[in-house]
């Protein structure tokens, strides 16, 4: 074995190594996003569990106002299911997308049922829908701060993917472009706002 032999293994171990380390960031940027859509996630079914909560509670004041409770109960059941698509694969952009759709169309609801509670002097007054609005509220900020987490986190992995010469690793190892999660309307942009 010649000294041309062993440099040119050794270039190629080189090579090979660094072609490792590529796809370990890769993988970690990866596992960086779906831990950070965990996060989203949790902040997310807990404002599921607490909006049936808010409607029940809310019923008895706004018993005339069903075409509204039901919206609010729909538009939570259609994001709660369009997180549960995005929590089993969070670096799909479809899946992402569906639900930042999903979450406008419940945010816009959410606005007219607090518009419509604010309108109801008996309702405002009651000390469990005033509890559940406060949490709904404190909630709806540790979503935008989880949401700001995993923007980070896909832009991170988006560039890692992207430089070179990453991108000849990520491309046959299908290490996909990742969708921030953006929300969709004007309405979904602002915080729940709870005026009593």
């Amino acid at each position: 074995m010649g000294i041309g032999t062993i440099v040119f293994l050794v270039i190629i171990i080189g090579i090979a190594s660094y072609g490792v380390a590529i796809y370990n960031g890769l993988v970690t940027a990866r596992n960086a996003i779906k831990n950070a859509f965990s996060q989203i996630d949790v902040q997310l079914q807990r404002r599921y569990d607490l909006i049936p909560n808010l409607v029940e509670s809310s019923k008895a004041y706004l018993s005339h106002e069903r075409q509204t409770l039901e919206a609010v109960i729909q538009a939570r059941n259609q994001a709660q299911a369009a997180a549960r698509t995005a929590a089993g694969k969070p670096e799909d952009g479809a899946a992402i997308a569906a639900l930042s759709a999903a979450e406008g169309t419940l945010a816009g609801t959410l606005g007219r049922f607090f518009a419509l509670a604010e309108a109801y002097p008996d309702l405002k007054a009651n000390q469990t829908i005033q509890q559940l609005m406060e949490e709904l509220s404190s909630t709806e900020n540790k979503v935008a701060f989880a949401r700001q987490f995993f923007n980070d986190a896909v832009m991170s992995y988006n560039i890692q993917r992207e430089q070179f010469p990453n991108v000849l690793v990520a491309g046959p190892f299908a290490f996909q472009h990742a969708e921030q999660l953006e929300l969709q309307t004007k309405e979904a942009r602002e915080a729940v706002r709870v005026k009593f």
